[in-house]
């Protein structure tokens, strides 16, 4: 009976791990519709991406704050303090801003099918980005791999037949500011020593306090006058809550998937999300007309982003063995590598 019970739990684990991938897919591959039509001036007609993004993270601020500190159903480990958070997770919160912002900003001009394509060139920025930072190194490899991505990138621009290049700039600033939230994300782990659960992760990330300052400084100078001339503060609130909501769901779901499995799985649903944005886009969307040329290139720009993650894959996993071996053969630490080591 034992034995039996034992077996049936690594399916059950398995199902679970399944299920919240595929939550993942569905919430992120929605969220992305659902911004779309409230935006778009022929559903809901709200085009103010700076407010729809400021919305969110008050939302998220307001319900992290609830989860955490009232109702205590999420507990946060302790360790943050005001230095690492107004030199790491302020940052953070910034370029998550930023990201959102100007990501929201592009469906505006362009369609949510080109959007997706140009978001492939997301790990060359993160690479060049990396390199800078001095958290990558460069290779002949890599390079190669950057260069795959690029060019399946330009070939699916090339292949677009209604490029709107205020929407291409928007897209790429919001690839640069994601781009930059990673850098700044593992340098909080990797040079800062301090080492979160996913759920402590999620609060810091989701407790968008910071995010929300960081937008309400242009909001009010970019937005609110348009929005106070045209009269348009009589908003569908169910509509604007259900969206916020699906956001703070979509962020809950990535740290469960990160928790159950890796990073790198994150990536590859991610990759897998993306190929249904762009086809499901085609359906739903009269603004956006797949060609050829699109999906080749695009087709290319992914297998670069699979030949990347593969090479991040082994890359940690070689890191992981050897911070094994070096842990399990060094001796009880010394009172100066500790002091080292809490420093």
């Amino acid at each position: 009976m034992a034995d039996q019970n034992h077996s049936v739990s690594p399916v059950r684990d398995g199902m679970l791990t399944y299920c919240y991938l595929l939550l993942y897919i569905a919430l992120s591959s929605g969220q992305i519709f659902f911004n779309k039509w409230v935006l778009s001036s022929k559903e809901i007609n709200f085009p103010y991406p700076l407010g729809l993004t400021l919305l969110h993270m008050i939302f998220s601020s307001v319900l992290c704050f609830v989860l955490t500190k009232v109702l205590k159903i999420l507990k946060v480990e302790e360790g943050m303090t005001l230095e690492i958070y107004t030199t790491s997770v302020i940052p953070i919160g910034a370029m998550f801003a930023m990201t959102l912002w100007l990501g929201n900003t592009a469906y505006l001009y362009i369609s949510v099918a080109f959007a997706q394509m140009l978001k492939a060139v997301m790990p060359v920025a993160v690479f060049i980005l990396g390199v800078a930072a001095g958290l990558e190194v460069m290779s002949m490899r890599m390079l190669l791999i950057m260069s795959v991505i690029s060019f399946g990138v330009l070939v699916a621009s090339y292949g677009e037949i209604n490029i709107n290049w205020i929407g291409v700039v928007y897209q790429m600033g919001g690839v640069v500011g994601e781009a930059l939230r990673l850098i700044f994300m593992e340098i909080f782990v990797r040079k800062k020593g301090l080492k979160l659960n996913p759920i402590s992760m999620m609060y810091y990330n989701l407790d968008s306090l910071c995010s929300a300052l960081c937008l309400l400084v242009p909001w009010i100078f970019l937005e609110k006058p348009k929005m106070d001339a045209q009269g348009t503060w009589n908003f569908q609130p169910l509509v604007l809550t259900l969206n916020s909501m699906c956001t703070f769901a979509l962020n809950l779901s990535v740290f469960l998937v990160i928790q159950h499995t890796s990073a790198l799985t994150i990536r590859v649903a991610g990759v897998v999300k993306d190929w249904v944005v762009v086809l499901l886009s085609a359906i739903l969307f009269a603004d956006t007309k797949l060609t050829l040329i699109n999906i080749f290139g695009y087709a290319i720009a992914i297998g670069g982003v699979a030949a990347y993650n593969n090479f991040k894959l082994k890359k940690e996993a070689t890191r992981a063995a050897s911070s094994d071996n070096s842990s399990s053969s060094s001796p009880i630490p010394t009172a100066s590598s500790s002091t080292k080591a809490s420093s």
